[in-house]
């Protein structure tokens, strides 16, 4: 199953996968440069296809606990001076994605979207300390019942050139469902009240949809 983010893209990475493969088999007659090229091309397309990957999820949906928005290493937990919409101290869980990851966002929690801005910016690499600040990101704030307001902010990397935020101020949205996606490597920061219990360490591996990071 493909994210619908990829429909284009996929289909073009198949018409030149197959136009090549047929140029290859008219034109190259070396057996085995015909076959690098071949290996090169396919494994072009896997790459483009394991990317925009969508996986199912069976997501257990429950008010007291916040999950992961998206699939990647935990890389940062700490508390940070939230300066863009609250004004002040947050927890900070901060998530980073490989161009390996799928990189479907999801909400995590249920709750009512406040506040949605894109943001233009830098393509820093994703774990650079500035890239939250300066780099192209979304900023969203959706409001549940157990935790209060939760901010997630999609942030681009270095290889990221497009982030897709499916989130409106207004909106009622549903923990675990789609609400975005980010092409080609990226992270995720949440942005949780001080005193929340974090479920997670340093350097383990997340699971959008699955892994619960905080717990009320």
């Amino acid at each position: 199953m493909f994210h619908k983010e990829g429909g284009k893209i996929i289909l073009i990475a198949t018409t030149l996968t197959v136009v090549f493969l047929l140029l290859t088999d008219h034109f190259v007659t070396l057996f085995w440069l015909q076959k690098a090229i071949e290996i090169i091309v396919l494994f072009f397309l896997i790459m483009i296809l394991q990317f925009f990957r969508n996986p199912e999820r069976n997501v257990v949906i429950n008010d007291n606990h916040i999950i992961a928005p998206v699939d990647g290493k935990v890389v940062v937990i700490e508390e940070v001076f939230e300066g863009e919409y609250f004004k002040e101290k947050r927890l900070q869980v901060s998530i980073f994605m490989s161009p390996i990851n799928v990189h479907v966002t999801r909400y995590p929690v249920n709750g009512k979207v406040k506040f949605s801005k894109y943001h233009p910016g830098k393509f820093l690499v994703a774990w650079h300390p500035k890239a939250s600040e300066e780099n192209e990101r979304t900023t969203i704030v959706v409001e549940n019942s157990v935790f209060g307001e939760i901010l997630y902010r999609q942030i681009a990397g270095a290889l990221a050139r497009r982030i897709v935020n499916y989130a409106k101020e207004g909106m009622q949205v549903v923990q675990g469902t789609d609400a975005g996606f980010i092409k080609f490597g990226s992270r995720v920061d949440l942005f949780l009240p001080i005193g929340t219990v974090v479920n997670v360490k340093l350097n383990d591996k997340a699971i959008g949809g699955k892994t619960i990071i905080a717990i009320k």
